[in-house]
């Protein structure tokens, strides 16, 4: 049994190491390890990028150059718990850059089609409150919003 927990591996089409440097430049704690490349007779051009070993923000992943049969879809998506509105904004932000696409509830897509979810950490506190109208009102305010507002959520939480 694996005791060190999981690696995520990413499937890419040719732009693994990219993908790769990417991810590593907008979370702390996060480098790109090993690179490892096709040999003759290999499904794509010897030399070429195959896997490229990276940590993003403490997570292990592998990105694979795998050709372009499978995309991601929303089915998988990972989630940052984020500490505050300035968190939400600059991961929003970064993941639209360049191509990304904002979606609702606090989901988008990365340039490279990978689901995010943004959340700060107040959605959760106001959304699983034991009074179950104030949830409900930051409930249905979250549900009407893209990039997740606490400003806003706060409001409707308090009926505002």
């Amino acid at each position: 049994m694996a005791t060190d927990g999981f690696t995520t591996c990413l499937w890419f089409d040719d732009q693994a190491e990219e993908a790769a440097h990417y991810y590593v430049s907008i979370f702390k704690n996060s480098s790109v390890g090993t690179v490892a490349r096709y040999t003759e007779g290999a499904m794509q051009p010897a030399g070429t990028v195959m896997t490229v070993e990276f940590t993003a923000n403490g997570q292990r992943f592998v990105a694979l150059n795998g050709g372009p049969q499978f995309k991601f879809t929303e089915a998988i998506s990972f989630m940052i718990a984020c500490a505050d509105q300035e968190e939400v904004d600059f991961y929003w932000n970064k993941f639209l850059e360049g191509g990304g696409e904002p979606g609702p509830c606090g989901w988008l897509k990365d340039k490279y089609g990978l689901s995010w979810q943004v959340v700060p950490d107040r959605l959760i506190e106001l959304t699983t409150d034991p009074d179950t109208e104030k949830a409900s009102r930051a409930i249905g305010a979250m549900m009407k919003m893209g990039k997740i507002d606490i400003a806003a959520l706060e409001k409707a939480y308090a009926g505002e």
